[in-house]
């Protein structure tokens, strides 16, 4: 079942919704903080940094749906899941505030 364009397709979907999300959360972040001078610069990064993220997380799933979805399918997604997590917190974590104030 992970063989195949199904382990290509769930990487490319949860890695495309990885990117959105991270991208959503540090626009959340960046509002509350007011960083920025307008919303078409924040947007032009925003749209940079998702697409890295969503390509770390489509290789990332990838890899644990291709190789440990061979045996367990329940695990690699699990896995999937706790590694997209960790991402979009260092994500946003880092790029909080990106020139060093606190909000």
């Amino acid at each position: 079942m992970t063989r195949g364009p199904w382990g290509c397709a769930v990487a490319t979907v949860a890695g495309l919704a990885t990117g959105v999300l991270g991208s959503v959360l540090l626009a959340a972040a960046w509002r509350a903080c007011d960083v920025g001078v307008n919303g078409a610069a924040n947007g032009l990064a925003l749209i940079l940094y998702g697409a890295v993220l969503a390509c770390a997380a489509a290789v990332w799933w990838g890899l644990l749906i291709g190789y440990v979805g061979r045996w367990n399918l329940t695990v690699a997604l699990a896995g999937g899941a706790v590694g997209t997590a960790v991402m979009i917190w260092i994500f946003v974590a880092l790029l909080q505030v990106p020139h060093g104030y606190r909000c």
